[in-house]
């Protein structure tokens, strides 16, 4: 039967020069046509998956603004602590004659800074490959999400010459950055200046060159208690700092951070009682390097997008060639410094 299916479609084809032959009722014809005149279909396109912006991820607060710069404000004087002696207590009118009230504020302005990207594909490229200009667009984003996240941990914005692959000057103010004391945190110099807003964060040593788990121990110590309950409390950390806690063992060679079997309770999902996120964008462990953070994380950075992002094709760049150009604005700061605390070596 086969066979005279075939014969019948190859008749068709000499006497009207097309035929379509369903395999389905011709299962007796083999050879693909690879590499004899057969044809190559594509699949829809796909890129391979990167590591969103952990910060983001980790719950920081995140508004827009349509300005070129963003300007922060904190309260950081105490109004009921009175000075001189009075009592906060009681009836008023307060003695403004000697008492005074701390209503000192903190005040720092940003530039948004600009991210770019330029991207040619081969017009022929674009017809053949199915979803390939999705592909595309969703790996671009995903870029733009991964420069975003070494700047805002790598970058110095002050210098034009230290972090040139992060942005330099005119990148994000990465976390690493920020001057760091074992004592306190806190604000930078109040001011419009690029110098301004330099906050310092307070950060654990280590005891030792490998991670203990007295060190993590610590770190939790040093965050203030009034930040525990805030839902995006998590510590950050890479991947390889995670893998070192999971191989933490006891004098008996037990886990000291053991897996438990379900969703929120394997090892080092959760560090007493706070969820793990991992970032790969980050350092491990070695001399002078922040392989764990730990903040409550809506309060401790926020991000200002520009509401407006361009997204242009142009076609007369490259004969031949569809050129994608995009950009995004952005500006990145710690807010409040005493919401997060890091450990280093």
């Amino acid at each position: 039967m086969a066979t005279n299916y075939l014969q019948e479609q190859m008749q068709k084809a000499f006497k009207k020069g097309h035929a379509e032959i369903n395999l389905k009722e011709a299962s007796s014809l083999t050879g693909s046509g690879s590499g004899i005149g057969g044809r190559t279909i594509y699949d829809d396109a796909f890129f391979a998956l990167r590591l969103n912006n952990p910060i983001r991820t980790a719950g920081a607060r995140v508004i827009t603004t349509i300005g070129s710069d963003e300007a922060f404000v904190a309260k950081t004087g105490n109004v009921t602590n009175i000075q001189n002696g009075n009592n906060p207590w009681g009836y008023y009118p307060i003695n403004t004659d000697n008492a005074t009230p701390g209503l000192n504020t903190c005040y720092w302005q940003m530039p948004l800074q600009t991210v770019q990207a330029s991207v040619p594909i081969r017009i022929a490229f674009m017809d053949d490959v199915n979803a390939i200009q999705q592909a595309i667009m969703g790996d671009l984003m995903l870029e733009f999400a991964q420069q975003e996240a070494l700047s805002m941990m790598f970058n110095n914005d002050q210098s034009g010459s230290t972090t040139t692959n992060y942005g330099a000057t005119s990148g994000l103010r990465g976390l690493n950055s920020y001057a760091g004391s074992t004592t306190s945190a806190s604000f930078g110099t109040t001011g419009n200046a690029i110098t301004n807003g330099l906050h310092t964060i307070k950060q654990v040593v280590q005891a030792g060159a490998s991670i203990a788990y007295n060190d993590v121990a610590s770190v939790v110590s040093a965050l203030p208690p009034q930040y525990w309950t805030d839902p995006s409390v998590c510590w950050m950390m890479h991947p390889t700092t995670i893998l070192q806690l999971r191989e933490l063992t006891s004098s008996t060679g037990q886990p000291l951070f053991v897996e438990v079997g379900d969703d929120d309770g394997g090892a080092v999902a959760h560090v007493f009682g706070f969820r793990v996120c991992a970032n790969s964008y980050m350092d491990t462990v070695g001399s002078g390097k922040f392989p764990i953070y730990l903040g409550a994380w809506d309060r401790f950075v926020t991000i200002a997008d520009n509401e407006l992002m361009t997204i242009q094709t142009l076609e007369q760049t490259n004969p031949g060639f569809i050129t994608i150009y995009a950009e995004k604005r952005v500006v990145s700061t710690v807010l409040d410094p005493f919401a997060g605390v890091r450990l280093t070596y």
